[in-house]
């Protein structure tokens, strides 16, 4: 059984954090980041708000995360094995794909091959202050998050919500732990349900 698994949602939602813990959770897991397929800074387009667009879909190279995925499906044990990942003998048959990024859901080819896809916000407050603490390759100049980055967030939810994309919200102000479990226990169940 292939399982692929969506945690999406707004920056500093608590993503990562979420994913990393199932990553070390569930059998045969492994994952794709959407932030490792960022292209080029000097392909990155300034938009009419003043600002490079990194929260866009155009400013990631959906095809070669595409690309990857499929690769992944063609033979989960292979990519497993070349990324590291041991598979286990008594869950041999099982292989989990998690895909985190923020704009997962926005791009249509990946929407419909999601088992499960979960999404993490936390309130506009919380995330500017969350945002205001992590150190970026290149830093957010001054105002780029309410200039940018909020607008963006919320458009592509709108959109997101519009298309018709259904997800499991999550309270992303919930602790790390609380997160961890819900999700843990939602797979878990689903993962019994398919076999």
């Amino acid at each position: 059984m292939k399982v692929i698994i969506g945690v999406g949602g707004m920056t500093n939602g608590g993503k990562t954090t979420l994913t990393n813990s199932l990553l070390k959770s569930l059998p045969n897991c492994c994952v794709i980041h959407q932030d490792d397929f960022f292209k080029p800074q000097d392909q990155i387009a300034v938009g009419e708000d003043g600002f490079k667009q990194w929260d866009v879909l155009e400013s990631l190279d959906m095809e070669a995360m595409l690309s990857t995925v499929q690769a992944w499906a063609r033979n989960p044990r292979k990519f497993a094995h070349a990324h590291g990942v041991s598979v286990h003998p008594d869950a041999s048959d099982t292989h989990i794909l998690i895909l985190e990024g923020f704009l997962l859901y926005s791009y249509k080819p990946l929407v419909d091959l999601y088992s499960r896809k979960y999404f993490l916000t936390v309130p506009y407050e919380e995330c500017k202050r969350r945002r205001s603490t992590r150190n970026y390759v290149v830093p957010d100049p001054p105002g780029l998050f309410d200039g940018h980055v909020w607008p963006m967030y919320q458009k592509y939810k709108r959109e997101m919500e519009a298309n018709g994309v259904e997800v499991v919200h999550l309270d992303g102000t919930r602790s790390r732990e609380e997160l961890f479990h819900q999700v843990l226990e939602d797979i878990q169940n689903s993962l019994l349900n398919h076999s």
